[in-house]
C-alpha cells in the first residue's frame, strides 16, 4: 500500500538540511513525500553567507488549504522539524490535529532543535505543551529531553510513568551517560510503548553505544528523524531493529561524508561547511539496506 508523508521542514538550494535531508532517503525506502518548505535558503546558516525567505503561518495555511481543496490531504505520517516562530509552530499543530481527525492512525514525528542559539526560549512551552502532545515519535537529545520532559531525570524517561507527555516512541539521540565502551562513544536511549490485543501496554527499551565523530554536521538530525520514521514503519513492533538500522544508516553516511571532506580539505586542515555537506546520493545503497554496525541492547 502507498504510504504518504507530509514533511514540513526547511529547504536549502545547496546541500542537505530539512526536507533535502529527509525526502530523498524516504523516497528510496518507498514513501511518497509531500514537502512544505518552512524556509527556503541558499544554503544552511553555518556558511559565511546565506540568503532566502521564511514561510509565514498564513502562507503555510494557504498551502495546506490548496491541498485540502483538491481533497489530497490524506497522510499516513507527518514529519516536522525546526522553526523559530510561535504562530508557524501553532499552525503546524493545528494541521497535525486536523489530519489526525481525518486519519486516527496517522503518526506524527517531531524533530525539535531547542538549543538557545537556534530557537528562542519562549518557544519551549509551545513545544512542550502543544507540539509534543500531538507527536507519536520524538527524537530529542538530552538537553531537549529535559526541556520537554514531565520529569527531568533522563533515565526516568525510559519508563511509561514519566513519558514525555503522551508520545509512544522516544529516542534520545545522545546523552551524558557514561558509555561502557569509553569516552569515544555516546549513549543513546530508546523507548517504545506497545498496546497488546487485550488493551494492556508493554514497553520496549533499548540502549546504543554510538561512536563520536570530531566534526560538525548539519542535516544529520533531519536524516535521523526520517530514517527512524521509515524503519519504525517497516518494524512497527521491533524498536531494537528499527534503531539499529537508523543508527547504522547514520554511521555510513557520516563516515562517507567525513572521509570525503578530509580528502577535499587536505592533510592537517579542518573541513569547511561546504566540504561537510552530507554525501547523501553516494550513500543510496546504505540507506536502502544498511549493514548493521551499531547494535542495540534491550534494557529490562
Amino acid at each position: 500500500m502507498e504510504c504518504r508523508v507530509l514533511s514540513i521542514q526547511s529547504h536549502v538550494v545547496r546541500g542537505y538540511v530539512g526536507n533535502k535531508s529527509a525526502s530523498f532517503p524516504l523516497q528510496l525506502l518507498g514513501f511518497e513525500v509531500d514537502s512544505i518548505n518552512s524556509v527556503q535558503f541558499s544554503n544552511h546558516t553555518g556558511y559565511s553567507h546565506w540568503k532566502g525567505q521564511v514561510l509565514t503561518a498564513d502562507e503555510l495555511h494557504v498551502l495546506y488549504e490548496g491541498i485540502k481543496l483538491n481533497n489530497v490531504h490524506h497522510y499516513d505520517y507527518v514529519l516536522t522539524g525546526y522553526t523559530r516562530d510561535t504562530s508557524f509552530l501553532e499552525m503546524v499543530v493545528d494541521i497535525v490535529q486536523e489530519l489526525k481527525r481525518a486519519n486516527p492512525n496517522l503518526v506524527s514525528l517531531c524533530d525539535s532543535n531547542l538549543f538557545p542559539q537556534y530557537v528562542p526560549q519562549n518557544l519551549y512551552p509551545v513545544y512542550k505543551n502543544k507540539v509534543v502532545p500531538v507527536a507519536d515519535i520524538i527524537t530529542p537529545n538530552q538537553f531537549e529531553a529535559e526541556v520537554l520532559a514531565v520529569k527531568e531525570d533522563l533515565v526516568s524517561l525510559l519508563f511509561p510513568a514519566s513519558y514525555l507527555c503522551i508520545s509512544y516512541t522516544v529516542v534520545i539521540t545522545s546523552s551524558d551517560l557514561p558509555s561502557r565502551l569509553g569516552d569515544r562513544f555516546l549513549v543513546s536511549l530508546g523507548s517504545q510503548r506497545h498496546v497488546r490485543p487485550d488493551g494492556s501496554r508493554t514497553t520496549e527499551r533499548v540502549r546504543l553505544e554510538v561512536p563520536k565523530v570530531d566534526a560538525v554536521f548539519v542535516g544529520t538530525g533531519d536524516l535521523f528523524a526520517a530514517m527512524l520514521l521509515a524503519w519504525t514503519h517497516h518494524y512497527p513492533n521491533d524498536l531494537k531493529t528499527a534503531c539499529e538500522k537508523t543508527f547504522s544508516v547514520m554511521h555510513h553516511v557520516i563516515q562517507r561524508t567525513i572521509s570525503y571532506a578530509h580528502e577535499l580539505a587536505g592533510p592537517g586542515r579542518r573541513p569547511s561547511p561546504p566540504q561537510l555537506e552530507l554525501r547523501m546520493v553516494q550513500s543510496k545503497a546504505d540507506i536502502e539496506d544498511p549493514a548493521i554496525v551499531t547494535e542495540a541492547t534491550v534494557i529490562s
